[in-house]
């Protein structure tokens, strides 16, 4: 371990205040000028069941996790059920101990409440502890707590204690406190704080480990933030006035978000009674004339199918939003996954149409959800941002000036009553809104209320003023008309700026490809295999449909091997890319993690060397190497 940086992991109870407490650590150190970036692991249950979240501190850009961590403050489970002999869970108090030990690194730092935990019910710790160099802490923070406020302030006393050993001046957290706590249980807390770090200072040797963090200090304005927050911010500066939805883990941190703050700008939020109605609603409001979205997670965007496929075949923009976790069924709710690539693709009968995208970070986040409106309503389809637990939940700094955009409010195609006037209708006096022979397949939609602007909006295939037609003419105009929209699309976002990420050295030797959440960890593993003599460069795609053929093909052509890396079992994002590019399946091997935790970077290090490189095996069960087909 080196100053280079601080992983510092707190371990607790759901509910014992484990995320809040976090934020504000990452938040103070953020503020202090450093780069910060945080991980979450928590289990399917509101009170009790161990939790745990990581922030990673570095003087340099954080872009993911990092390999294990170096130190531990261990609060128990409050909330833990009735510990008893042979019970199926197990000790649940001491878990926020016991169940970490695996990861910390060598030389580092264990701080418990030695109030609530006993090491001895944790087998062969002593033992472990000399043959990993850790250094103990047991601090009895909960009756600290108690002598200056209520037990809950255990958290403010393991922090202190943390800043006392790592070397961050109190000045840091306390301003912080100041500036979020209200005043009856600001000075409480100051109080826990001043006690536990005093006595760190006094009675333990706090100079022993080698862990410290650096000093930083940041070119402009930062601000802390999850992909959650960047998707809502999005919607809300691309003019969405309108959300329906059913809370579903990890989906509810967009809807709460947007849900909060819709009212300040006019708009509109509605928790319904299923996705259905959800999915429904959105769309709705969306025929009537304002920017809606709903969205969910798994099997609830499942019951999304039916409105999805509706707004295909009536045109009807709309932005819907899937949070992916583990599944199938309820799967593992608070676990990231990448397993609904192909179920966002494809699900709804037919041939349908729709754009995905799948940003990697925050700042993607952000400017994808603005583009999916965009083309939403200027296509009329829907459009789809795909995320996951992971990207949803982590927080990490982001420059301010990524979100100093202008707002937009533009319906997109949309006719004018003025034009309305001149514009085709059918002998009946509808307007015929759905148009054979229209520029790039979009015909402009009316709003209802507009003189002269009236049709109808079925799910059934239909003339251009809407009436049920199931004539073989029609239907082939029709389809094709609707089909000729991704092309225009495709040509639309070649044209921007790029979407799709490339890095690393541009005549490199070998290639990685992934998608969503795992860019930044391939990213800093590319980093490391160049630095260790290999050639590696890296593409991260963001557009999933529709598919950037010529950009993935030029990279694949480019290098001898491409290693694809993502969070499923049954490499969906390698069959995507096989599938669009009809051909390199000799060229496209895969590396797999499927079991709740999301890669770190040496995973795809040692991934690439043996399985690449060394054409060895992988041990262990933690990830999984896919050859390639003709391998």
């Amino acid at each position: 371990m080196t100053d280079d940086e601080l992983i510092w992991r707190i371990a607790g109870g759901s509910g014992d205040g484990i995320a809040s407490t976090s934020q504000n650590f990452a938040k103070a150190l953020m503020r202090a000028g450093l780069h910060v970036f945080t991980h979450r692991h928590y289990p399917s249950r509101i009170r009790g069941g161990h939790t745990y979240t990581e922030v990673r501190v570095s003087a340099d850009t954080v872009k993911s996790r990092g390999d294990g961590y170096n130190f531990l403050l261990a609060l128990g489970d409050s909330f833990a059920r009735n510990p008893q002999e042979n019970a199926y869970y197990g000790n649940e108090e001491v878990k926020p101990l016991s169940e970490n030990l695996d990861e910390l690194n060598d030389g580092g730092v264990i701080v418990y409440d030695s109030g609530l935990l006993d090491t001895d019910d944790i087998p062969n710790f002593d033992e472990r502890v000399e043959e990993n160099g850790w250094h103990v802490y047991d601090i009895d923070l909960r009756t600290i707590a108690r002598e200056h406020g209520r037990e809950v302030m255990r958290n403010t006393a393991g922090v202190a204690v943390t800043c006392a050993i790592a070397g961050i001046e109190p000045e840091v957290i306390k301003s912080l406190m100041d500036d979020t706590m209200p005043e009856k249980i600001f000075e409480p807390n100051m109080a826990v704080f001043d006690d536990a770090y005093e006595t760190v200072l006094e009675e333990y040797d706090a100079d022993a480990p080698d862990v410290s963090v650096p000093e930083g200090e940041h070119d402009e304005e930062q601000v802390l933030i999850s992909g959650s927050d960047a998707i809502a911010y999005g919607a809300l500066d691309e003019g969405c006035r309108f959300i329906a939805g059913y809370p579903m883990t990890p989906w509810t941190e967009v809807f709460t978000i947007m849900s909060q703050n819709l009212p300040e700008v006019g708009g509109i939020s509605e928790q319904v009674e299923d996705e259905i109605a959800a999915a429904a609603l959105a769309l709705g409001a969306s025929h009537a004339g304002v920017k809606a979205m709903s969205g969910s997670s798994g099997g609830g965007f499942a019951l999304m199918s039916e409105p999805l496929g509706l707004a295909e075949m009536t045109e009807t923009p709309v932005v819907l939003v899937e949070a992916m976790r583990a599944g199938p069924s309820t799967g593992m709710p608070t676990k990231p996954e990448q397993a609904d690539l192909e179920h966002v693709l494809y699900t709804s009968q037919g041939d349908s149409h729709r754009v995905v995208f799948a940003p990697s970070d925050a700042a993607e986040a952000y400017k994808q959800t603005r583009r999916a409106f965009q083309i939403a309503y200027e296509y009329q389809i829907p459009s789809i941002v795909l995320y996951d637990q992971k990207n949803g939940g982590e927080l990490q700094n982001v420059s301010a000036s990524v979100f100093d955009e202008e707002p937009n409010a533009d319906l997109g195609s949309v006719i004018t009553e003025e034009e309305l006037v001149d514009a085709p209708h059918d002998p009946s006096g509808k307007y015929n809104r759905f148009q054979h022979d229209v520029e790039d397949g979009v015909s402009p939609r009316s709003i209802p209320g507009q003189k002269g602007g009236r049709y109808l909006a079925t799910g059934n295939e239909h003339m251009p003023a809407g009436h049920i037609a199931e004539d073989p003419d029609n239907r082939v105009n029709q389809v094709d008309r609707r089909m000729e929209k991704m092309e225009a699309i495709r040509a639309d976002l070649d044209a921007d700026e790029e979407t799709n990420t490339h890095y690393g050295p541009e005549e490199a030797e070998y290639g990685i490809m992934t998608f969503g959440s795992q860019q930044g960890t391939v990213e800093e593993a590319v980093d490391r295999l160049n630095d260790d003599g290999h050639s590696v460069k890296m593409l991260g795609v963001s557009e999933m449909a529709p598919y950037p053929i010529e950009e993935v093909t030029e990279f694949v052509e480019s290098v001898d091997e491409v290693l694809v890396v993502e969070m499923n079992a049954s490499a969906q994002f390698r069959g995507l890319t096989q599938k669009e590019l009809g051909r390199y399946g000799e060229k496209l091997s895969s590396l797999l993690k499927y079991n709740g935790n999301p890669f770190e970077p040496a995973e795809i290090v040692d991934g690439f060397v043996t399985s690449i490189v060394e054409d060895g095996t992988l041990p262990g069960h933690e990830t999984k190497f896919v050859p390639a087909a003709s391998d």
